[in-house]
């Protein structure tokens, strides 16, 4: 980038010391109109490096649109050094509606980003077509990115960290330096930082084609930090992202100086820790929780009960983990093996993970 490189993201076009917002045309729809998604981008006077900062791939995650729109309105175009593109609502169709998914296909939206063509010569639905679209202007540009993002409705906010693939995409020397390039990051960010799934997990999950795992595949510094619950704006946390955005562009020499983050959620961890799903019912009922989000665990704790629909105690779930609450899943009426919470438990597993 020089000095008088323009910054254009679709209708949004920003020189050097300007800021622009415009739309980003991604698809058509059926009986006429588009899909487009807003953007703003903020460039800066001085050269440094292009962050993108996205929210609302699931569209009933709505804090992190807030922090995208804040970030933006804080930065001063004649201090900062390089870019920030803002994508405040990546799931338009879901947004509308509240609800988690598109209507395209009702399946997760961020499992579409970095895809491989069909086996089978088919071509990309919609879905796909919408993220790759956006993925290939990520991907020209982006020196950093941050995913926000938000879990269940009762949940302590925290940071994925993503684990660092090498062999097939790059060296091993090259991904410790860009481990260590997004470990400076989420750090600065703020929030407590939980590393991703063991790899066989995220494979299972195909967290790679997530936008966080596409970018870390294709050597882009990225994190998705969890800003607490669903549904509804979480001030607190809000402020406390904007504040964690504009120290990950302090770290990046962007602006001159961190800040304080308005709010700590701190979790205590002494150690590293990964995502776990479970502990699960083993029976069909109504679940009463009995630790809440941010309680630590020791294994065999008690942290739930399962009644009948008269009340009577059918079964009492334990974890089979040390760790510690991060969600407790967002229903009372449970089958049997559905999971109930999202804890964080020690990680042994290496961040770095060989492709093959």
């Amino acid at each position: 980038m020089t000095a008088d490189d323009a910054l254009a993201v679709g209708t949004a076009v920003a020189e050097p010391g300007e800021r622009a917002t415009g739309s980003r045309h991604v698809a058509e729809l059926p009986v006429g109109g588009d899909v487009s998604l807003p953007v703003t981008v903020v460039n800066g006077a001085a050269t440094g490096p292009t962050v993108w900062v996205t929210a609302g791939i699931h569209g009933d995650e709505p804090t992190g649109t807030v922090v995208a729109h804040d970030v933006a309105d804080r930065i001063d175009v004649d201090t900062l050094a390089g870019r920030v593109v803002c994508l405040p609502v990546l799931n338009p169709d879901g947004f509308r509606q509240n609800r988690r998914t598109a209507s395209y296909h009702d399946d997760d939206p961020n499992r579409y980003f970095g895809r491989e063509p069909s086996p089978t010569g088919d071509p990309p639905r919609v879905q796909q077509q919408i993220c790759e679209r956006i993925y290939e202007d990520i991907r020209e540009t982006a020196d950093a990115l941050v995913a926000l993002h938000t879990s269940w409705v009762a949940t302590h906010p925290y940071t994925i960290r993503p684990r660092v693939p090498y062999g097939t995409n790059r060296d091993t020397s090259a991904a410790i330096a860009l481990r260590d390039d997004i470990a400076a990051l989420t750090d600065a960010f703020g929030l407590p930082v939980i590393t991703q799934f063991d790899a066989a997990t995220t494979e299972a999950r195909e967290l790679e084609y997530a936008l966080t795992g596409a970018a870390v595949t294709d050597g882009i510094p990225a994190f998705t930090p969890e800003l607490g619950g669903r549904l509804v704006v979480e001030r607190d946390v809000a402020a406390a992202a904007v504040d964690g955005l504009w120290n990950v562009f302090a770290a990046l020499e962007m602006v001159a100086e961190p800040v304080t983050p308005a709010a700590r959620f701190d979790l205590e961890l002494e150690t590293e820790h990964k995502r776990f799903v479970g502990p699960h019912t083993p029976v069909a009922g109504i679940v009463r929780y009995r630790v809440t989000e941010g309680t630590h665990l020791t294994a065999g704790d008690p942290v739930a009960d399962v009644v009948d629909a008269h009340g009577a105690v059918q079964t009492t779930v334990t974890t089979p983990h040390d760790g510690v609450v991060l969600s407790r899943r967002e229903r009372a009426a449970v089958y049997a093996n559905d999971p109930l919470f999202d804890l964080a438990i020690p990680d042994d597993d290496p961040l770095l993970v060989e492709s093959g």
